[in-house]
């Protein structure tokens, strides 16, 4: 009986090693996901946010691509980039495909904006846009965050499609 005792005991004390490694990473233990991956989507964000100040932010706004969660960590410069990539491999699943569908809406909404956007364009035109597309980012980047931090999804728990993000988009 001891001994059984003592190997979970020594299970439970790897668990916890393993979670502080990972909350030390800056990667959320309970899921297994890095809030900095988000950065890559702030910083689009950033950019719509200061293109009507800002015209040269058109250039770097239209400059920026898309990454997925592995090209992001592999592809950064953050310590635990390793680490994030592999707790992400071993992330429940569902979080997984959830986030990914947040971040391909996000995406898609990024890439739209792009594609309508041009340095040539009237700047209050591109601001209008900008603005739109900022307003349609941030609730996304808000539960893509709340995911990753383990909350509760908001109303029916699914991100909405990608393309219904970008039609609706680009009626307004």
């Amino acid at each position: 009986m001891t001994y059984r005792y003592g190997g979970q005991a020594a299970q439970a004390s790897e668990a916890a090693a393993s979670a502080l490694r990972l909350a030390d990473a800056n990667i959320n233990p309970a899921t297994g996901l890095a809030t900095d991956y988000l950065n890559h989507f702030n910083e689009a964000i950033m950019l719509l946010e200061m293109v009507s100040g800002c015209p040269e932010c058109l250039e770097d706004f239209l400059g920026w691509r898309p990454m997925s969660y592995r090209e992001h960590f592999a592809a950064s410069r953050f310590t635990g980039r390793d680490m994030a990539i592999a707790a992400y491999d071993a992330a429940d699943p569902a979080l997984r495909q959830s986030l990914d569908a947040l971040a391909g809406s996000m995406t898609a909404v990024l890439e739209a904006t792009r594609a309508a956007m041009s340095t040539d364009m009237p700047r209050d035109a591109a601001a209008v846009l900008a603005a739109h597309a900022t307003a349609w980012l941030k609730p996304l980047m808000a539960r893509a965050g709340a995911l990753i931090n383990g909350e509760t999804p908001a109303a029916d728990g699914q991100p909405a499609a990608p393309q219904a993000v970008v039609d609706v988009l680009m009626k307004t």
